[in-house]
């Protein structure tokens, strides 16, 4: 973790802790950089063939064979291949289950972690063994667009049962919120409503027969399952990584003449538009991530920073979206530019359901007496 400008703070009894400027940052500057405690990929996202490192999510394809598959063209070819991010030759999988990691490195820490526990051991998917359907039964229940996985759920447990000191471990994950409800405001996780109940108890068994042992049987009672599914529901940061974006990136940053570069921008807006056209907005491998300094970042719907990953990993990069003084809370959005334009009833439901608070920020109290933020999206919303 490399914490360059913030302090976590007791920011007040409505919001509890946050992150504070601990010296004045510019737009555009990188507040912070953090990796995460433990991250997965998305059930669906893995079937659909979105090729990711299993440890850190940094994509398998080169950048070439990813708009080739977004595209449905196996003709089209990039130009600058150099600048493709993607190393096939420091590609390697587990020898047990085939799992892929983009290194060697993150195959060794993946198996330090958690891997020893859920290697499944057999080459490709064996339809019977307890993690697979687990994940099986997770993807019936959860369709695209995911926020979380199942897997990430059995990640925590299995990094609890690899760790040498499990209290610690334990206790780093129950440091994060894991509320089921919030009793003073009255709103109750999503994921864990009346309706769901049953799809819970049956993931519950699911998950004890995949990763049960002593040192987690209090995290698979019913109570410390709601628990944990809370935990990641409410803490789990999305997390996107792609090719194409670090190969658009790359080519930004090459000299070329004004007619090249003309040229190039060109093409890079065709293709942008034919994988809206095919792909629509599924164009990353996409995941979860749960971060310790991140977790403390309140929501704003006007936030002064925002969430980024340029590496081409897990690696969250925070930056300044304006300038912020010193002493002044960082606040990100929960939400994507989509909700973000929705009225302040969506934004409330959305965030209620998923983050168990009623947003008080300065944009939610100035329209909170304009009856034309009750509009038209509330139909739509009510169906998400």
């Amino acid at each position: 973790m490399e914490n360059l400008a913030v302090t976590v703070a007791y920011i007040g009894e409505t919001k509890g802790k946050g992150l504070l400027a601990s010296r004045d940052i510019k737009a555009g500057e990188v507040i912070m950089q953090e990796r995460p405690i433990v991250c997965c990929q998305f059930s669906w996202n893995a079937a659909y063939n979105y090729l990711a490192c299993d440890y850190c999510m940094r994509s398998l394809e080169s950048t070439e064979d990813n708009v080739r598959r977004l595209t449905c063209k196996a003709d089209l070819v990039l130009p600058f291949p150099e600048c493709c991010p993607t190393s096939k030759d420091r590609q390697t999988k587990c020898p047990a289950c085939g799992i892929q990691y983009c290194s060697e490195d993150c195959k060794q820490e993946a198996w330090k972690r958690y891997h020893m526990t859920l290697c499944t051991g057999t080459q490709g998917q064996n339809p019977s063994h307890p993690l697979v359907v687990l994940n099986e039964a997770w993807k019936q229940m959860h369709y695209p667009p995911e926020t979380t996985s199942i897997i990430l759920l059995a990640r925590i447990i299995a990094m609890v049962r690899q760790a040498e000191d499990k209290a610690a471990v334990v206790n780093t994950f129950m440091q994060f919120c894991h509320r089921t409800v919030n009793e003073e405001q009255e709103i109750a996780h999503k994921l864990l409503g009346d309706q769901f109940s049953g799809q819970l108890e049956v993931l519950r068994e699911l998950t004890s027969k995949a990763v049960y042992s002593d040192e987690v049987q209090h995290w698979l009672t019913p109570q410390g399952f709601q628990s944990l599914i809370a935990l990641v529901g409410t803490n789990g940061q999305g997390v996107g990584t792609s090719p194409l974006a670090q190969w658009v990136n790359n080519v930004s940053n090459l000299e070329l003449s004004p007619d090249q570069r003309k040229a190039i921008d060109l093409f890079i807006d065709g293709v942008y538009e034919e994988l809206e056209n095919v792909a629509g907005g599924f164009l990353d491998a996409e995941g979860s991530g749960l971060y310790v300094l991140q977790s403390a970042c309140n929501h704003d719907c006007e936030p002064n920073a925002e969430q980024t990953f340029p590496l081409g990993d897990s690696t969250l990069v925070l930056k300044a979206k304006r300038d912020i003084s010193q002493g002044e809370e960082i606040c990100v959005s929960y939400l994507d530019e989509c909700a973000l334009s929705r009225s302040r009833h969506s934004r409330s439901k959305i965030l209620k359901e998923n983050y168990l608070f009623i947003c008080h920020c300065n944009k939610c109290l100035s329209q909170a007496g304009d009856d034309s933020e009750t509009s038209e999206d509330e139909d739509l919303s009510e169906d998400d």
